[in-house]
Order: structure tokens, then sequence, then C-alpha cells
């Protein structure tokens, strides 16, 4: 049984920080992709960012780009979403993600077959 659990969320202010984790059970992922994926009310669930199972590769969606960075501990079975500078338009559930493919990248984070956690409410006041 696969479970990907996030903590980390919370209410922050406008342009301050917060960082969200992710801890896997009933697999090891140092082989497999992880990322993040946030869905707003109304909207549409989207990619946010990813990283290769060896940590050497990340990406994300342009609207985090220079603010957000993924990271992993593969002896944790962890991987991390620090958010810097957030904005309202940030304000998600936010869901951990874990390929299901082995020797996965990024790519295949976005492409959506994943494993999925619950999701933690991020919500950033303006």
């Amino acid at each position: 049984q696969v479970q990907l659990v996030e903590s980390g969320g919370g209410l922050v202010q406008a342009g301050g920080s917060l960082i969200v984790s992710c801890t896997a059970s009933g697999r090891t992922f140092n082989r497999y992709a992880m990322g993040w994926f946030r869905q707003a009310p109304g909207k549409e669930r989207e990619f946010v960012a990813g990283i290769s199972w060896t940590g050497g590769s990340t990406d994300y969606v342009d609207s985090v780009k220079g603010r957000f960075t993924i990271s992993r501990d593969n002896a944790k079975n962890t991987v991390y979403l620090q958010m810097n500078s957030l904005k309202p338009e940030d304000t998600a559930v936010y869901y951990c993600a874990a390929s299901t493919r082995l020797y996965s990248g990024p790519s295949h984070i976005r492409q959506g077959d994943n494993y999925w956690g619950q999701g933690t409410q991020v919500t950033v006041s303006s």
C-alpha cells in the first residue's frame, strides 16, 4: 500500500514563505520521480514542480519559477517544496505526486500517471 502524506500547509501573508513536505510509505521512491501539483477552487489541477529520481533534474510551471524550489531526501523518502515570495494566486490545495515509472523524470510527473497524496491547503492572504 503506497501512501503519500503532505504536511506544512497553512495560512501566510503575501510575500511570505512556506515549505510543504511529503513523506512516502509503502514503497521506497528513490528510483522514481516526485513532484507537486495544485488545484484552486473552480480550476483544474495543474503541475507545479517535479524532480527526477536522482534529484539532478527539476522542472517548474512558469508562474513559480524563481520563487519555488523542489528538493528531495531519498534517505527520508521525502520530497519538499520551498515556496518563497508567495502570492494570493498561489492559494490552492497542493498535492504530492510520485511517478509510477522507474527511473522517471519531471516530464513523467507532469504526464500525470502518479500516486497522489491527499493534499494540503496553502492560503496566501493579500
